[in-house]
């Protein structure tokens, strides 16, 4: 009887384990994304004029605007309603007003198939979590609403233990057994 509990107790502890390694904890793109919302693009009007940053806009580059994000930082934009992705650099401003979170290049928006649409919903992630702990720095304690930095840990790996008893024989007394 003692050995039968003391197998049921180590079944108990064990599997919440073994559901933990099975699901795996966060997925790495939830880990790194920072925004999500609608996206615009812009093109033609702007071509060739000066960006925020002081570079020259050219459509066909892959570059965004942003509310408030670093010049120079690299996102990665995913449209939602077809799950294609752009890699663009931020060179310039979005007014603090605006809807919208992220107004991308001409040449972005046709890689995102969104240029029929005009707008889309997306998704902004950024490249690695030392990124997330740069804009951390950044922003300090005063984040942008809609912005949303959060450091994981890594999780820790081990190997699920095999747990076979199809050798185990077990004589139990039917009467011990009809007293449980």
């Amino acid at each position: 009887m003692k050995l039968l509990l003391f197998l049921f107790s180590i079944l108990l502890a064990l599997s919440p384990l073994s559901a933990s390694a099975n699901n795996g904890g966060t997925d790495t793109e939830a880990k790194l994304k920072i925004q999500e919302g609608i996206a615009s693009f812009y093109g033609r009007k702007f071509h060739l004029r000066k960006t925020a940053n002081g570079e020259t806009f050219k459509m066909e580059e892959m570059t965004a605007a942003h509310k408030n994000l670093p010049f120079g930082i690299m996102l990665k934009v995913i449209n939602t309603k077809n799950n294609k992705v752009v890699w663009v650099r931020v060179n310039d401003r979005l007014p603090q007003n605006s809807k919208r979170i992220i107004d991308l290049s001409r040449g972005a928006a046709k890689e995102l198939e969104m240029i029929q649409d005009g707008i889309v919903k997306v998704n902004i992630e950024v490249p690695d979590q030392e990124t997330v702990f740069s804009l951390m720095d950044h922003f300090q304690d005063e984040v942008p609403e809609g912005i949303r930095l959060r450091i994981y840990e890594e999780p820790i790996d081990f190997e699920k233990p095999d747990l076979c008893f199809s050798s185990l024989a077990l004589n139990l007394n039917p009467k011990l057994i009809a007293s449980i």
